[in-house]
């Protein structure tokens, strides 16, 4: 599975999140296994997209206001492919 962590991570460089979008009957859901709590819901994929990346960037504020840790990256994504 590729990780996507960065050892070398500082304050200035981007962080690369997991982001699972899932599709309902009516909307799109979307969360970050590494943020727990950080979910977004949308009428449209395009939408969700855009709102789980503000969910991240406010999480992350939230937590670098509250003197807390940025969580390390620990997921990542592997697509796969079988018989169906």
């Amino acid at each position: 599975m590729p990780y996507l962590s960065n050892p070398e991570r500082t304050e200035h460089k981007p962080m690369k999140y997991a982001v699972v979008i899932e599709k309902g009957k009516e909307s799109y859901g979307a969360y970050v296994p590494d943020l727990p709590g950080c979910i977004a819901v949308g009428e449209t994929e395009e939408e969700v997209k855009k709102l789980i990346h503000e969910a991240v960037e406010f999480h992350l504020e939230g937590l670098k206001e509250n003197g807390e840790p940025i969580p390390e990256l620990t997921s990542g994504i592997e697509i796969i492919e079988v018989a169906a």
